[in-house]
C-alpha cells in the first residue's frame, strides 16, 4: 500500500532524510520512531505530499506522490500533531468542510454520521469546537482524517496532551482502524507503539535504523530475568545460597532491609524461570520469602540503544554479561543489536535485489 525507495531530503547541505526504504502492507499498523532531529517529520511531510523529497520514489497503493498528488492523496488521510481545526465552526459545519474540501462522492449524511460513530463524538456534533475538551478536539481531528474513507490513515503524536483515559480510548480507535485501513502512527510514546502497532520502524540521523514485529520485541520486554526478592535470614547466608543456585547468573544484596528481611537482585539465565527453585531453596532453610517483584525490560532502553548502535561503524554480538547496579541489561543490548543488524541486512538485500533488475 505504501512504498518509500531510496528517498532522500536534502535542506541545503544537511542531509535530513539519508537514502531511506521501507514498505507497509495493506491493513498494517506501523509504528514510525525516531528522536528528535532524525528526520521522521520530514518523512512523513514527503509521505503526505506535503513537502518533496531530493530524490527517490514514495507511492500509495501504486500512485506516484509526485506524478499524481491529487490521486495520491485522495487515498490518504493526516492527523498532524496540531489538529487543523477552525474552532469557530460546529462539529458539523468542520466535517462538511472537510468533506467538500476533499470532494468527497459518498453519501454526505450516511458517511459523516458514521465517520462521527466510530470517533464516538456523535453527541457533540451541534457544539462549537472552541468549547471542547482536549480529547473531542482530537477525536474531531480524527474524524477528518477518515473523511473520505481514505485506504492510508498517518497520525502524527495523536495522544499528546491527553489524559489517561483518553490515550486508552484513542488507543482503541487506532486499533480498530487498523483493521480496514493501511496506519502509520508516529510517537515519542514507546508504550504506544508497543499497544497498538504491528510493526516499527526506527529512523536516526536520516537512516533506518531498524525494522522489527513488534510481537518480537514485546516477546523480549516480556521475558523477564531479573527480580528483586525479599528473604528472611542472614544476608552472607542467603546471597551464597542463591548464587549456588543453577540458572542465576547474578546476585547481590541491596542495601534495603525490612526487620530481619533483605532484598537482593537477581538474574537468571535467557530463558529460564528461577521463581519455583528459589522457593524450595530458601523453604529447605527455613527462609521466607515475603516479596518478590519482577523487573522486566524496558522499551525505551532497547529504543535508546538502537538508537546509539546505529551510529557505530560496526555492530559487534555482545556476550551474556552480568548485571551491575546502575548498568544496562545485556539481553536488551542483544534485542537491539539484533534490530540494528536485521535492519541493516534488508537494506543490503533490497539493494542487492535492485541491481540485478537493473542488470
Amino acid at each position: 500500500m505504501i512504498k518509500i525507495e531510496h528517498l532522500v531530503k536534502n535542506y541545503g547541505s544537511n542531509c535530513a532524510v539519508d537514502d531511506i526504504s521501507f514498505s507497509v502492507e495493506s491493513g498494517e499498523i506501523v509504528g514510525f520512531l525516531g528522536p528528535n532531529g532524525a528526520g521522521k517529520s520530514t518523512t512523513m511531510n514527503i509521505l503526505t505530499g506535503y513537502l518533496s523529497g531530493t530524490s527517490g520514489k514514495v507511492s500509495i497503493d501504486g500512485i506516484d506522490i509526485l506524478a499524481d498528488p491529487l490521486g495520491a492523496k485522495k487515498l490518504i488521510g493526516y492527523l498532524p500533531e496540531q489538529p487543523p481545526l477552525y474552532l469557530d465552526m460546529t462539529v458539523d459545519e468542520y466535517l462538511n468542510f472537510a468533506y467538500d474540501l476533499k470532494g468527497c462522492k459518498l453519501p454526505r449524511a450516511e458517511h459523516l454520521a458514521e465517520v462521527c460513530e466510530v470517533v464516538k463524538i456523535t453527541d457533540v456534533r451541534k457544539r462549537v469546537i472552541r468549547n471542547l475538551s482536549k480529547g473531542y478536539k482530537q477525536r474531531v481531528g480524527i474524524a477528518q482524517a477518515l473523511v473520505g474513507n481514505p485506504k492510508v490513515i498517518i497520525f502524527d503524536e495523536p495522544t499528546i496532551g491527553l489524559d489517561p483515559k483518553q490515550i486508552i480510548e484513542i488507543r482503541n480507535l487506532i486499533r480498530t482502524l487498523g483493521k480496514g485501513h493501511t496506519v502509520i502512527l508516529s510517537t515519542h510514546i514507546l508504550q504506544e507503539v508497543q499497544a497498538v502497532c504491528d510493526r516499527i520502524v526506527i529512523i536516526n540521523k536520516g537512516k533506518i535504523v531498524a525494522d522489527e514485529l513488534t510481537e518480537n520485541i514485546s516477546r523480549a520486554v516480556e521475558n523477564n530475568r531479573r527480580f528483586n526478592v525479599k528473604i528472611c535470614g542472614p544476608s552472607r547466608e542467603v546471597l551464597s545460597a542463591i548464587k549456588s543456585m543453577s540458572g542465576i547468573v547474578y546476585a547481590e544484596a541491596l542495601a534495603e532491609r525490612d526487620g530481619d528481611a533483605y532484598t537482593y537482585m537477581i538474574e537468571s539465565d535467557y530463558g529460564v524461570d528461577v521463581r519455583k527453585k528459589l522457593f524450595y531453596t530458601m523453604a529447605e532453610r527455613g527462609w521466607a520469602i515475603i516479596g518478590l517483584e519482577a523487573l522486566g525490560m524496558s522499551l525505551e532502553d532497547i529504543f535508546i540503544t538502537v538508537v546509539d548502535k546505529s551510529a557505530e561503524d560496526k555492530i559487534r554480538q555482545s556476550k551474556p554479561t552480568r548485571r551491575r547496579s546502575g548498568g544496562k541489561d545485556a539481553l536488551e543490548k542483544q534485542v537491539a543489536e539484533a534490530m540494528v543488524q536485521e535492519g541493516a541486512q534488508k537494506r543490503a538485500i533490497a539493494d542487492a535485489t535492485e541491481i540485478e533488475d537493473e542488470e
